[in-house]
């Protein structure tokens, strides 16, 4: 299936918003190499189903975009893909969890850029950044929880206050 025919899958769906089919359809996934090895075309499923609240499409990016503490080419488009999902406001907690836990692995990546240059953990934490005022409210409304320590994490990682 070509980029094109996937993209049109994520249309079909109506649980995925429309703030994220148009950051889906921002990027050309089969031009972007994989951490796998493949075309990182075969990620528009997983960020689909991420969008659709799946919590297990989260933790399938792992070897994908991210790698044992190393950031691989999709990293910057999935984690655009997971800030839009981020910002359309996810309900469940479980996948508020699974999307924050995504969202700290990719930052406890080892910085592949220099002082002055986005590197691929530049560019995840420039995205991750646009959310900062919702990882705090997040940690207000569920103190103690799970998404509350990863929404934490983020901030702390970020440099960032909490509050």
């Amino acid at each position: 299936m070509r980029g094109s025919e996937k993209q049109a899958q994520v249309l079909r769906s109506p649980m995925v918003p429309d703030s994220v089919v148009t950051e889906i359809a921002r990027h050309d996934w089969e031009r972007i190499e994989c951490g796998c090895g493949r075309s990182a075309g075969h990620l528009v499923d997983a960020v689909r189903d991420a969008a659709e609240g799946h919590p297990a499409a989260f933790h399938a990016l792992e070897g994908h975009a991210f790698f044992a503490q190393h950031l691989k080419p999709p990293a910057p488009a999935v984690c655009a893909v997971l800030m839009a999902v981020w910002s359309a406001g996810p309900p469940r907690r479980s996948t508020r969890e699974a999307l924050l836990w995504t969202l700290l692995a990719l930052l406890c990546t080892v910085d592949d850029g220099g002082t002055h240059e986005a590197g691929l953990h530049g560019q995840c934490a420039a995205f991750i950044r646009t959310g900062v005022d919702a990882f705090r409210r997040e940690l207000a409304a569920a103190p103690g929880s799970g998404t509350a320590a990863y929404a934490e994490g983020i901030l702390e990682i970020l440099g960032l206050p909490t509050s």
